[in-house]
């Protein structure tokens, strides 16, 4: 092992406390207490260029979204805040997080400041507790034969930093997508009842869809012919093999993934929302994971999603 996978193999020995079950989830819970935590570095998970409002928003969108994949409700946060002396940056930055948390009605308990040296990235935490409307899905639940529903588009926030890359002065839809996720905390409440396994894409849809079946012990089929593509991504990168992949390891979409038994129906779940689900593969016994499209077999990229390799 190397990279991201070794760190987390040394922690999952010092955390061997139930609640934070076996760090293979995106929460911990604790009685009714879900809590989560979820870092953003300058210059990884944002640009320099990013307007400091929309770096706000987002550093609250991550965690939430991690909380709308347990089916949780926000209770408070805590944040970790680096300053490095800009107070106009610094000021425009905590708008940002105060629409979000007054949008979602998530109120700010506490945390920390600290000063970093002139020039280093910024680097900026937030700890979010919600309370358990109810059983808390894992990733670890899914059974072989349960179908894999995706609620919301993916690839825009990857179209959108794309866009960015080439032209840092880029607007539109898929820009907005990027720098200003929005959770699904909503869908989320109304799915995790009847989930047997549920996360959040943060990472690409296919290094995520692999998380949970290995977290399952299952293997995994996904469709790509099935992707829910946004208009704005179709006319962005189209919609043949080469964008359906792009869209599938691009990171940064927050969608919901989550294994429902064949007997469940989250179109009827989720009717007069405004959300678009579809199913894009199941669960199968064994650990192959296949890929495939309406042409045929797909070979697996060599790059699933977004992985924190080390130097």
């Amino acid at each position: 092992m190397s990279g991201e996978a070794t760190v987390l193999a040394r922690l999952r020995s010092l955390a061997t406390h139930p609640a934070a079950r076996g760090l293979a989830d995106d929460v911990a819970v604790l009685g009714d207490l879900v809590l989560t935590h979820d870092t953003i570095v300058e210059g990884v998970h944002y640009l320099p260029t990013d307007p400091p409002e929309s770096v706000g928003w987002k550093l609250g969108a991550v965690n939430l979204s991690d909380l709308a994949a347990k089916g949780s409700v926000p209770a408070g946060a805590l944040l970790s805040l680096t300053l490095r002396g800009d107070d106009q940056w610094e000021e425009r930055f905590l708008s940002g997080l105060e629409q979000i948390l007054e949008h979602f009605g998530l109120p700010l308990l506490g945390g920390d400041t600290v000063a970093l040296p002139a020039g280093a990235p910024r680097v900026l935490g937030l700890t979010v507790l919600g309370k358990a409307g109810g059983p808390v899905p894992s990733r670890s639940g899914g059974r072989p034969g349960d179908k894999l529903w995706l609620a919301g588009p993916v690839g825009d926030s990857a179209a959108g930093l794309a866009q960015l890359t080439a032209d840092p002065k880029a607007t539109g839809l898929l820009v907005d997508t990027y720098r200003r996720p929005i959770p699904l905390l909503t869908i989320g409440a109304l799915l995790a009842p009847h989930a047997s396994a549920m996360m959040d894409v943060s990472d690409g849809l296919l290094l995520d869809a692999r998380r949970l079946a290995t977290a399952s012990g299952c293997g995994l089929r996904v469709d790509l012919g099935t992707l829910p593509l946004s208009p704005a991504f179709r006319a962005a990168r189209g919609e043949d093999r080469a964008a359906r992949l792009f869209a599938a390891t691009g990171g940064d979409d927050y969608a919901l993934l989550a294994a429902l038994p064949p007997d469940v129906d989250p179109l009827t779940i989720l009717k007069g929302t405004e959300v678009n689900i579809v199913v894009v593969g199941e669960l199968t016994g064994g650990g192959a994971f296949v890929l495939a499209d309406d042409l045929g077999p797909v070979p697996l990229p060599e790059r699933l999603g977004y992985e924190h390799d080390l130097p």
